[in-house]
């Protein structure tokens, strides 16, 4: 039998899950000993365990999920799945500066030996074409919200899907094929975390358009916001914006509503107010095959 397992603070996003792919929820108890460190329990294991892991700040995180995957592996788990909708420190995928990690490798020695496969949305990846390799030959599955966010955006009003970079061109150019809708990248440099210069083609036609931006990571908000204001300036009718994976607070929040975004709209990938687009739908899909094989 198969199931799905998840910590306390996951409870909602693995419970649709469950839900999707039909089969029951098991919760992972973790207790803090004085100290502070974790020993989490997860009761039985299964022929097949999917466990369900909402990564946004990470870094208390990471440990009790390996805790919990040796706990699965201890309980007779014969297959352990990892589905994470959104990976973390993926943005660190070479050496920036002396001194520094390569965080994406650090995060594939950790992850890929105590899974048999991992399954992610829209990883942050600049360079890296293979995340198998990245993850010691564990197979991962990347999943795209395109189809998703085309069917949420919906065709009216003629929408402008625009990309605040070129690396969201590939994406905001599938949200586009889905809906029959030109769409346009910004030209974007970066000079910090917050410190970013945005410039739009010559040509590109904004006026009275329904704007809608698209992209997979939102965190201070800067990008967005700035990309908000040209749009506006340059004669869009409205702007919203879509992204993937809202890891943003509400000081960004109230800053991307000033700048004039009409709506923001993430996927539950990570929890947040603006959160409208469930991911169960489509993690059941990829998961089927394995609950095929644990029947």
């Amino acid at each position: 039998m198969s199931a799905v397992f998840s910590f306390e603070a996951d409870a909602a996003p693995s419970g649709r899950l469950a839900d999707a792919l039909g089969r029951p929820l098991r919760p992972i108890r973790l207790h803090r000993f004085p100290d502070g460190e974790g020993l989490p329990s997860v009761g039985g294991g299964a022929a097949a365990a999917i466990l369900y892991a909402g990564l946004a700040r990470p870094d208390p995180k990471i440990l009790p999920l390996l805790l919990a995957a040796n706990a699965l592996r201890h309980a007779g788990t014969g297959r352990l799945v990892l589905v994470c909708p959104y990976l973390p420190y993926m943005r660190q995928d070479t050496l920036f500066a002396p001194g520094q990690p390569i965080s994406r490798d650090v995060m594939g020695e950790l992850l890929g030996p105590a899974f048999d496969r991992i399954v992610t949305v829209e990883p942050h990846l600049h360079r890296t074409r293979d995340l198998a390799e990245v993850f010691g030959g564990t197979p991962v599955t990347a999943l795209s919200v395109a189809g998703l966010f085309a069917e949420a955006i919906g065709r009216a009003d003629n929408p402008l899907i625009v990309g605040p970079d070129a690396e969201s061109e590939p994406w905001a150019a599938a949200v586009a094929r889905a809906l029959g809708a030109d769409h346009i990248v910004f030209e974007k440099t970066r000079r910090g975390d917050r410190d970013v210069a945005l410039r739009l083609a010559d040509d590109a036609a904004l006026g009275g358009r329904r704007a809608v931006l698209v992209d997979d990571i939102c965190s201070s908000g800067g990008t967005l916001a700035a990309a908000i204001g040209i749009l506006l300036e340059g004669g869009a009718a409205s702007v919203e914006a879509f992204v993937a994976h809202a890891l943003f607070d509400e000081a960004a929040h109230r800053r991307l509503l000033a700048a004039g975004a009409r709506r923001i709209v993430s996927t539950d990938s990570c929890e947040h107010p603006t959160n409208a687009i469930p991911l169960a739908g489509l993690l059941a899909g990829a998961l089927r095959d394995e609950l095929e094989a644990a029947a």
